[in-house]
């Protein structure tokens, strides 16, 4: 319905940001669920980890086919056809009968949202100016925190009140609504609106991977951004098992307090900090870089020390401020990442950046879970077993602040290079 469409840029990041944000409620949910299911199907610490992987086998592969069309086909139509497809694989997971069935329902829900989130920043940045691209990232990238929020804090209580499956059923179900809002009310943007290329040639993958290789600070975003994912999804995915396990809460409390803790200040993190940089760009150019570089750095020894503690109240604070440091990175990255590349490759590398994130997603937990279980079978009690484990993986924040402050040397430079067309 062309008449009923509106090209408001407000109007569809609104929209956006409510699809990515039940997206991660479907993705994040079973974080909240870990010791039920456990007993349920009688998993390990490293099978929960699985879910995650499971959930990104198929998402990253076939993000990068769908991102293929979205270069030149209506991205707004493919957000709302893969929202409905993983909102009923998400609902499913609710009726799964055995843990191969749960597994293959989580490769489902990564399937439905391989389809519906490649275009989706494309369409952001088609919407806005370069001046203002790390603001609206940030605005789209608090889907992940509020997600997190709805998805442990709420699936947890459900969990408690009505049994693991309606969590998953719950969920699931608003998807729906929004795939048909954003197929009926939000219009395709025209592309490269305020960029310097206007071609309509869909470069192949080939030049993309070349140009995000060849843009030094590009390849060093990407690395440190995708190791920074591998820590945050590790954590999220444990969070609730290491406050019940050590603090004796219950899954629906459990789900709240890491709520709170985790995704309120990851949220005004992400939020605050592109915004931060849009407003220092002019007087520390590479400031998209080096805050990032910073806050990695300062949160690996304050994320190993608070999750370790035992005193439950110190344990909330420091990771309440470990996570503004942890997680301010994703505005400006993606914001920047978008300033980078042609019109016609952002959804690709997009996509491509994902297969990274979405690999270090999946081996995060797995990780954890692994480290947990092996600390474990050496005689730590699972509380401690499971917090050692996370601390111990804290190290990778040092490697991702490398990254970020290797891509600081070039940032100004290349960005610069892109403005005049000289790259």
């Amino acid at each position: 319905m062309p008449g009923l469409r509106r090209q408001s840029p407000a109007f569809a990041l609104t929209i956006l940001t409510a699809i990515g944000t039940i997206g991660f409620v479907d993705r994040i949910v079973v974080n909240a669920l870990v010791e039920p299911l456990k007993d349920e199907f009688r998993l390990s610490d490293a099978q929960i980890g699985l879910l995650g992987f499971a959930y990104a086998t198929l998402n990253i592969l076939i993000g990068v086919g769908i991102a293929r069309i979205a270069e030149s086909r209506s991205r707004i139509k493919l957000t709302a056809i893969g929202t409905l497809l993983w909102s009923i694989a998400a609902t499913a997971c609710g009726y799964v009968q055995t843990w191969p069935q749960l597994l293959a329902a989580r490769i489902a829900v990564g399937v439905g949202e391989a389809v519906g989130l490649p275009g989706n920043q494309s369409l952001v940045a088609d919407f806005y100016p370069p001046a203002k691209r790390a603001s609206a990232m940030s605005i789209l990238l608090l889907a992940p925190p509020i997600g997190a929020f709805i998805g442990l804090a709420g699936g947890g209580y459900v969990a408690q009140i009505w049994g693991w499956r309606w969590a998953f059923i719950v969920t699931g179900v608003p998807g729906i609504a929004l795939a048909l809002v954003a197929w009926l009310l939000v219009a395709e943007p025209q592309r490269g609106k305020y960029d310097r290329e206007i071609s309509d040639d869909v470069p192949p993958v080939k030049a993309v991977l070349r140009r995000m290789w060849d843009i030094r600070s590009a390849r060093h975003l990407i690395a440190g951004s995708s190791l920074a994912a591998l820590m945050g999804f590790g954590l999220l995915a444990f969070m609730p098992a290491l406050l019940t396990r050590r603090f004796g809460l219950p899954i629906g409390e459990a789900g709240l307090y890491t709520a709170l803790i985790a995704t309120v200040p990851a949220a005004i993190a992400i939020g605050g900090g592109g915004i931060l940089a849009d407003r220092l760009a002019k007087r520390i150019p590479a400031i998209y870089a080096l805050l990032p570089g910073v806050s990695l750095l300062l949160a690996f020894p304050l994320y190993g020390f608070a999750v370790t503690r035992g005193d439950f109240a110190l344990l909330v604070v420091l990771i309440m401020v470990s996570m503004l440091l942890q997680f301010n990175y994703l505005g400006m990255t993606t914001g920047t990442m978008q300033n980078l590349l042609h019109p016609r490759m952002r959804a690709t590398a997009n996509a491509l950046t994902n297969i990274l994130g979405g690999l270090a997603g999946g081996v995060g937990p797995v990780v954890i879970g692994w480290g947990s279980d092996r600390l474990a079978a050496a005689g730590y009690a699972p509380g401690r077993a499971l917090a050692l484990s996370m601390a111990s993986a804290g190290v990778i924040y040092l490697w991702a602040a490398a990254h970020y402050f290797l891509g600081a040397r070039t940032i100004v430079a290349d960005l610069e290079a892109v403005r005049e067309g000289r790259i």
